[in-house]
């Protein structure tokens, strides 16, 4: 297995790349977007999980040059009050301390490290079909040009070409909220350093965080029936502060005046998940990522996620006997965790599930099923040996 064909560039694709290359696969990673920056709205936080996938590809470096660190989360209810503040994963430890950035941002750097290993990534590229064959899979595009390789990876994101193509009638569902993002440099709470505050509030989820240049990162998360495709398309900062105000101002904590705060840098959007036991894999192509298990944002995990499954799967093609054996070991390795976390994230932006912990299980700094995640995460280990 020496020839790997990655579609989507982004972190799970660039993250693959990088994996894979450190294994000594050679990688080429095709990204439909003309530019690195596919997604430059929302941002996202790296767990410790993501950042210990990215310290076992010797990257880290490249993603603690951007964004900012989280080392505490604090918790307020709906009429201001502090209920709790808890450290955030493996905060003692710099490389591996929670990181709040733009996604765009990630990307970006992630695959700038992909072109500094000398990996070859190809913007513009965009998929039409995919063809499998006994001894490899080739990649048609929409320019003509085709690729050919023994593997072909898509981790081309929620609204996957490469799942669409092996497995069409794997669909994202809606998980039961909508969500807001924003940034405000007019931030008039004053906020702690390092902290993520969260507030349990009576109609909307709400969480901020601010940078040290003083610039505040946001999300609302609200529960109710899905904003339909014509009011996502033609949403307006306007019109998404007067949706969002008038839920947030029914409490007294400082998410209103954060979202009142906020004059463009404002946007919408509903909240996925694919639904557990869907396959990921079909002849020589595997799903990672989103596009195998995305989930709601509400634990915050789909990044770190997606590292994971990046370092997991160089391995078990590196350490298993045969690509058969290979890919069989990443799934019974994979499934059990990213599932769960399909499955806890869904219930809490449903509202069914009541978390366990302060911020959900998912801000917790040890999952169930952490300790087995750093065995197999450490690059010298052999997963073949390990197991699941």
């Amino acid at each position: 297995m020496t020839r790997l064909i990655v579609v989507g560039g982004g972190i799970a694709g660039a993250g693959a790349a990088l994996a894979l290359h450190k294994a000594g696969s050679e990688v080429e990673v095709y990204e439909a977007h003309p530019d690195s920056a596919e997604d430059i709205g929302a941002f996202l936080t790296l767990a410790s999980n993501g950042m210990r996938a990215l310290a076992e590809v010797d990257a880290s470096p490249a993603v603690t040059a951007i964004g900012f660190p989280l080392t505490s989360m604090r918790v307020l209810d709906d009429t201001g009050a502090e209920v709790a503040q808890v450290p955030l994963g493996e905060a003692g430890t710099a490389h591996l301390r929670y990181r709040c950035l733009r996604r765009g941002d990630l990307n970006s750097a992630l695959q700038a490290e992909v072109t500094r290993r000398g990996i070859g990534i190809r913007h513009g590229a965009r998929l039409v079909s995919v063809e499998n064959g006994t001894d490899g899979v080739t990649a048609h595009f929409a320019d003509g040009s085709t690729a050919t390789g023994d593997l072909l990876i898509g981790a081309d994101g929620l609204n996957s070409t490469v799942r669409r193509l092996t497995a069409p009638d794997t669909r994202p569902e809606y998980a039961g909220q909508y969500v807001f993002y924003g940034y405000t440099d007019d931030a008039p709470a004053a906020a702690e350093g390092e902290t993520i505050t969260m507030v349990r509030g009576s109609s909307a989820a709400f969480g901020y965080a601010v940078s040290p240049a003083g610039e505040t990162y946001w999300f609302a998360r609200v529960t109710d029936a899905p904003l339909s495709a014509d009011a996502l398309a033609d949403g307006t900062p306007a019109r998404w502060r007067d949706l969002l105000l008038p839920l947030l101002r029914k409490d007294t904590t400082p998410a209103a005046d954060l979202v009142a705060a906020t004059p463009d840098r404002l946007m919408a959007t509903n909240a996925t998940e694919l639904p557990t036991g869907t396959p990921w894999r079909s002849g020589r192509t595997l799903l990672i990522g989103d596009a195998a298990h995305a989930a709601s944002p509400a634990t915050g995990q789909g990044a770190s996620m997606a590292l994971e499954d990046a370092v997991i799967l160089a391995k078990s093609l590196r350490d298993a006997p045969d690509t058969d054996a290979a890919l069989a070991l990443y799934e019974t390795l994979r499934r059990p965790r990213v599932e769960d976390n399909i499955a806890v994230s869904g219930n809490i932006s449903r509202g069914t599930h009541t978390p366990s912990g302060p911020g959900g299980r998912g801000a917790r700094g040890n999952r169930p099923g952490d300790d087995e995640l750093v065995r197999h995460l450490e690059w010298g280990s052999d997963l073949a040996r390990l197991g699941p």
